[in-house]
């Protein structure tokens, strides 16, 4: 059997190059970027260290230097010591908890002397490192419930340690390990679950107080516990594989439905959100009577579904008014369009999609950009980063960027099929998925399209914190494929 006796120039002959320039490519924008959106007018050094273009080239060259001492590191140091970085980084994040400095509200950084460090950006590669050891341990299956709660344990428990440490936005990032969830073997009625949750907080919170034509009937209430009925209905076709018992039910709902808002319409209006109720809680009793007689445990999970549709829906207008911070609950009524707030909540977005919307095709050019000149968007050269993108190099560059991510994802994607052993292939979904959450919903908080939650735009926005994290992120999987080939003995 051969024997590796040189390791580092079969590194580089394995490395993925393509990524690499991919890196660079995007590392090169977010320069330029976050030159644009820093710089004043009549300043005559851009690479001064007094100016944050100038820091960010600090920043590139140290996560330069960084990745390079990563991929010289042995593949098997990052799945034997898997479990040791997650330990660490979730003391780490435990003791920020504690942390005396407090940054926008948020008790996040760590304050060495010049230095800001934010644990919750390292906290990801290690998350990702943990429960792909976990998954790639002999026996593991996500069909088995204490295996699917143990991988999701590993991950819910920074989520927990980072919103103690008052920083929402980053914790909502570990909800894309569900996409590697699903990869994995999770069964797809938990991304369904989850898309119809946020279905129903949208449409019942945005029309709750929109009546129903003549009668007193909340549009919101009735479209949400019509689509519990709905979607109940389909999951029996697609999980219990009986389309007749799913036509009945979906027919009698409909059907009642339709008779009753024409009663309360033309006879004697009442509120037809009782219909409703007792619809649900027929079709719940139904599953659940089906479920015991027949053994079939589908039906159970379906009532099981629509309960907890019911209940997420009810405890959404408690959560949003009583639990939420009051700019957490003005940010979701903007997006929603129940406020306008231009000065307030909304003046970030609003601002962002005037900057974006005066680059037009081509963009104002480099260092042209008057909206990001004149400081009209705050956090232009972090979390609105962007905008910038937008004002100067146009939709031509907004898309060219966005295809750039693009192209990155997708061949992460393709790296991690390609991986002999299942810990290369986990954590490959790993970083392709919490890149795909970044872009999606940063580039969709700066155009109005999500939440403003406050993470950065991967290798733009500014800072070291961020950068060096997703360098880790994207580094150590690059040495992982690059070592898929190697020969040991």
């Amino acid at each position: 059997m051969a024997q590796e006796t040189d390791k580092r120039p079969s590194v580089i002959r394995s490395l993925d190059w393509w990524t690499v320039a991919i890196y660079l490519a995007l590392l090169a924008l977010g320069w330029m970027s976050v030159c644009g959106a820093s710089y004043t007018y009549g300043e005559t050094d851009i690479f001064s260290l007094a100016t944050r273009s100038g820091m960010q080239i600090v920043w590139i060259g140290t996560s330069l230097v960084l990745g390079f001492v990563l991929l010289m590191l042995d593949d098997r140091f990052y799945d034997t010591f898997a479990y040791v970085i997650y330990a660490a980084l979730l003391l780490l994040l435990f003791v920020t908890i504690f942390n005396p400095h407090e940054i926008k509200g948020s008790r996040s950084w760590l304050v060495l002397g010049p230095l800001r460090l934010q644990p919750a950006e390292f906290a990801k590669f290690a998350t990702a490192l943990a429960v792909s050891k976990l998954m790639s341990t002999y026996g593991f299956d996500m069909k088995n419930p204490r295996h699917f709660f143990a991988a999701v344990g590993v991950v819910v428990l920074p989520m927990l340690f980072i919103i103690g440490q008052r920083e929402t936005g980053s914790a909502l990032v570990y909800l894309s390990f569900f996409l590697m969830f699903y990869r994995e073997g999770m069964p797809g009625a938990f991304l369904f679950t989850g898309v119809a949750m946020v279905i129903y907080f949208v449409v019942g919170i945005k029309y709750e107080q929109v009546f129903l034509w003549d009668t007193p009937t909340s549009v919101g209430k009735f479209i949400v516990l019509l689509l519990v009925q709905l979607f109940s209905s389909a999951m029996v076709y697609i999980y219990a594989r009986n389309k007749q018992r799913a036509l009945a039910c979906a027919g009698v709902c409909l059907g009642l439905t339709l008779i009753m808002l024409l009663f309360s319409e033309f006879v004697i209006p009442f509120d037809i959100v009782w219909v409703q109720l007792f619809l649900c809680a027929a079709i719940i009793g139904y599953f659940v009577y089906e479920g015991l007689s027949t053994r079939i445990m589908h039906y159970l999970f379906i009532a099981l579904f629509a309960v907890g549709s019911i209940i997420f829906f009810y405890s959404a207008d408690y959560v949003l008014n009583d639990i939420m911070e009051p700019h957490q609950r003005v940010r979701i009524n903007v997006l929603l369009g129940l406020d306008d707030d231009l000065a307030g909540a909304g003046y970030n977005v609003h601002q962002s999609e005037i900057a974006i919307g005066s680059g037009g095709l081509k963009g104002k050019g480099f260092l042209n950009g008057t909206q990001t000149k004149l400081k009209f968007v705050p956090e232009q050269d972090t979390d609105f980063i962007f905008c910038t993108v937008g004002e100067e190099e146009g939709f031509v560059g907004s898309a060219g960027v966005l295809l750039l991510f693009l192209t990155l994802i997708l061949r992460i994607i393709h790296l991690a099929e390609r991986q002999p052993f299942k810990f290369g292939r986990v954590y490959g979904y790993c970083v392709a998925s919490i890149f795909l959450f970044h872009v999606f919903i940063n580039v969709g908080m700066v155009l109005g399209l999500t939440p403003v939650i406050g993470i950065p735009l991967p290798f733009f926005s500014y800072g070291g914190s961020s950068l060096w994290g997703f360098t880790i992120l994207l580094f150590i999987f690059l040495r992982i494929d690059a070592g898929r080939n190697l020969v040991r003995t």
